[in-house]
């Protein structure tokens, strides 16, 4: 156990970690902004919670890395791939040893890939193991599937729930320190719908779709479900949007009941890939009509447009892009359909996007956006937000 830990402290010896190698000889790195969320001060505890790949453990050894700079001695601070270990007892013995050797910053990187974690962890912390201890834990779908970070009321103390998301297209377009001219923002702007946000696409690894979806489907597998129904939704989804659509249409195209469509859809949301848009007039919000289901980066989409075999629709990819950018700035996201149709109602904006040129006439209370409104549209939203 002792030579396993040593292996994952670099940093304990003074030598480099190969992920913060890797990340230094990408071509475009950046810090995450989401680092500054997590609370540094016993005691802690701290939920990262995101999709695979989506950068987590680098942006974990990268904070490491800063605690050293600040002047922290590396000795006092440990971190543990729980990927590698291969049994709840195992994961016992080494809280124990952690707990005794009374580290003050204690990462566990990946949790979600051990069944029942979480009960050493609550126990250690009950126990008062880790009263002056910072601890942060990062996984992906089971932590928001199973709602297991709502297993330790009054147990985070001053600690804080972050969601890792994918770069945006502000955050994306500021890597490139260009001032905000329009053709610089359509340039960008293309240059995202073809990347997304996620840190190996960015940097044109040739691995990155092939990566992305072994871990989507080994997520898939861990959650209990099968590869080859999601499969099937996925390739029924990407052919139906970015019109509204019920389940059971889904259902009927690949042979399963519209319950079972509804709880793997849950299961892609609490992977942080997709959103469901409901539909609202006014007040009236109805969670049964026909719904809007958009992906929440353009990577995701083509991952799976790739592993599918479906091609998307133009719009659909900038429809998408803008409902997931309303819905991070107003923490909710709806449609309406009714005669016209609106794309994205989000606070008090309603949104119609269009892929060309609009061909008809909206209210003026609407705001229509073709392909070369959307850059400044987004970079708009977001600065409005940090005033």
């Amino acid at each position: 156990m002792w030579r396993y830990v040593e292996m994952l402290n670099p940093h304990w010896f003074g030598e480099r970690d190969p992920d913060l190698e890797r990340w230094e000889k990408s071509k475009i790195r950046w810090i995450p902004k989401w680092l500054k969320q997590i609370s540094l001060e016993p005691f802690s505890l701290n939920f990262v919670l995101g999709a695979r790949r989506v950068g987590k453990t680098t942006g974990l050894k990268l904070l490491i890395r800063e605690l050293i700079e600040r002047g922290e001695k590396p000795e006092r601070i440990i971190y543990v791939d729980i990927d590698l270990i291969p049994s709840l007892e195992h994961f016992q013995d080494i809280l124990f040893w952690i707990t005794s050797e009374n580290y003050r910053y204690v990462f566990l990187d990946e949790v979600t890939s051990l069944e029942n974690w979480w009960k050493p962890v609550k126990g250690f912390i009950d126990a008062g193991r880790f009263r002056n201890s910072v601890l942060v834990i990062s996984g992906s779908v089971s932590i928001r599937l199973k709602r297991q970070a709502e297993l330790f009321p009054g147990r985070m103390g001053r600690g804080n729930v972050v969601n890792v998301l994918p770069l945006s297209f502000p955050e994306y377009f500021e890597l490139s320190s260009l001032p905000p001219k329009t053709e610089n923002l359509v340039k960008k702007f293309s240059e995202y719908l073809s990347t997304g946000g996620f840190p190996a696409s960015i940097n044109e690894d040739k691995n990155c779709v092939r990566d992305f979806i072994s871990a989507f489907e080994s997520e898939i597998l861990k959650a209990g479900l099968s590869v080859e129904i999601a499969f099937k939704i996925l390739h029924s989804l990407l052919g139906k949007i970015p019109s509204a659509l019920s389940y059971q249409s889904i259902a009927g195209d690949i042979g399963v009941d519209h319950k079972t469509v509804r709880n793997y859809l849950e299961v892609f949301e609490n992977m942080f890939l997709i959103k469901v848009a409901y539909w609202k007039q006014g007040t009236k919000v109805s969670l049964r009509k026909e719904k809007k289901i958009f992906f929440r980066d353009p990577f995701i989409l083509r991952s799976f447009s790739l592993w599918t075999g479906v091609e998307f629709l133009k719009s659909a990819l900038y429809e998408n892009v803008v409902q997931e950018h309303l819905y991070r700035r107003f923490g909710e996201i709806y449609y309406y359909r009714n005669g016209y149709e609106i794309d994205c109602i989000a606070g008090d904006l309603k949104v119609e996007v269009k892929a060309g040129k609009p061909h008809r006439r909206y209210p003026k209370r609407i705001l229509v956006l073709d392909e070369e409104d959307i850059p400044r549209f987004l970079i708009e939203l977001f600065r409005h937000d940090e005033v």
